[in-house]
């Protein structure tokens, strides 16, 4: 199959039927399309993801009952999609979508495709006000997460929508231990790209315009790397400092791990993930830096299966979570997370948390993070965790480079989409007291 309709309307149903996530199904999907499909197919499957909650009720009020075929489902979404968000032509949008069906082999449905794809065209301003009034088709967000953005921050709510709706910018981090983040402008100005520094981190650069990996100056050899402007400030929290022993918990993909060897290459560094196939992301990177770290496959919260007993003078828990607060680079969260996979994991959470503090030396320091923004997984977490255990503080710093940086909680900080400039990340930065 080559449609890259019918391969969009597959990767959505998969999906939808929790079997899979955009970046494992999307490789998978542009395989089988010619090269000159592959930006639509993009674009269908992160569009159709971003704004499925509220396809989902315009397709509710198109059809009679409900649809029980899952790709003749998801395929109408795509159709909507394109309608709604995307400068196709109408009727080839059309066209286009019922001679999927038939890639997909639905082609009894073609009728049923064709007819509430008119009829979305026909009845649009109809359709939009009777649903203009329901917070999910407002929002564009699943009904528990709209509710649970809303309950957390109120009035900021509708920023984080329109944020988590919207196309992220290309951020990019400079290695510094090989060139300066001047330096790079010139090279990328060289090749005709416009960027700008990023306000927080002193290696970051946001692109005017995203462009491929591959016409990035140097970036085969490790010159640069692509990471989120609240992601590169957890090795400038974590402050690694030469000759100490650090743990990056959770490292997988390992943007983070090259970041602390490339502002202190000197550090005896250990990566730890759950997942062997995860690590191999790790080690691209590594290699792509020419950075060295220890890697292990084991899972952070029973230490006691791989840990070596001795403690470590800095420990980087990037912590599994809802990933809430990076909606906007991964739509499909949208279809992926329920609201009963929150207090899940923030148990998960609580225990790797306990696990890694009795892997920490007195004096020493352990960066809590997360790419969350509700508070059951950050700052209720932490403030919890300070209570109850006697020897740990919060040293969370309100400026970084003299600016403040986010919004100080009962315990850490929070960056949310829209409010501030880069994704929804929470840093809570923990110090062990000495004996």
């Amino acid at each position: 199959m080559n449609d890259p309709r019918a391969l969009a309307a597959r990767v959505i149903a998969r999906l939808q039927q929790d079997r899979g996530s955009l970046q494992r199904l999307l490789p998978w999907a542009e395989k089988q399309v010619e090269e000159q499909n592959r930006a639509l197919l993009r674009e269908l499957c992160y569009g159709t993801a971003r704004f499925a909650p509220r396809l989902e009720l315009l397709l509710g009020k198109l059809v009679r009952k409900p649809v029980k075929d899952e790709e003749l489902t998801a395929l109408m979404l795509v159709g909507l999609y394109q309608l709604e968000y995307t400068r196709i032509p109408d009727h080839a949008a059309i066209a286009a979508t019922v001679e999927a069906a038939r890639a997909l082999k639905l082609g009894h449905a073609t009728g049923v495709v064709n007819g509430v794809l008119r009829n979305a065209l026909r009845n649009k301003e109809a359709l939009t006000r009777k649903l203009s009034g329901n917070p999910q088709f407002s929002s564009a967000h699943p009904e528990w997460l709209q509710q649970a953005i809303k309950a957390a921050w109120g009035d900021d709510a509708r920023s984080i929508f329109a944020a988590n709706n919207s196309n992220p910018p290309m951020t990019l981090r400079v290695n510094t231990s090989k060139t300066s983040r001047d330096d790079y402008l010139n090279a990328l100005a060289e090749v005709e790209i416009t960027a700008t520094p990023c306000s927080f981190s002193p290696a970051g650069l946001v692109l005017e315009q995203a462009v491929p990996v591959t016409r990035l100056p140097g970036f085969e050899d490790g010159m640069v790397s692509v990471q989120d402007e609240s992601a590169q400030l957890a090795a400038q929290l974590l402050a690694p400092q030469p000759g100490e022993k650090i743990l990056d918990a959770c490292a997988a993909p390992g943007g983070k791990t090259c970041h602390l060897l490339e502002l202190q290459p000197d550090i005896d560094l250990t990566a730890l993930d759950v997942e062997e196939e995860r690590l191999d992301r790790v080690i691209e990177n590594l290699e792509r830096i020419g950075g060295a770290a220890q890697l292990i496959c084991a899972d952070a919260a029973e230490p006691e299966h791989w840990w070596d007993g001795e403690q470590y003078d800095r420990i980087l828990l990037d912590a599994p979570c809802s990933a809430t607060g990076v909606i906007r680079r991964n739509p499909d969260i949208k279809l992926l997370r329920r609201a009963e996979d929150i207090p899940e994991l923030a148990a998960l959470q609580g225990r790797i948390l306990r696990a890694m503090w009795g892997l920490l030396k007195p004096g020493g320091t352990l960066l809590y993070a997360t790419c969350s923004i509700l508070p059951e997984e950050n700052s209720a977490q932490v403030a919890r965790f300070v209570a109850e255990t006697g020897d740990a503080s919060d040293n969370t710093p309100p400026l970084l480079n003299d600016q403040s940086w986010g919004l100080p909680q009962e315990a850490g900080m929070q960056l949310l989409p829209g409010i501030h400039v880069g994704d929804g990340f929470y840093y809570a930065k923990l110090v062990k007291a000495e004996p």
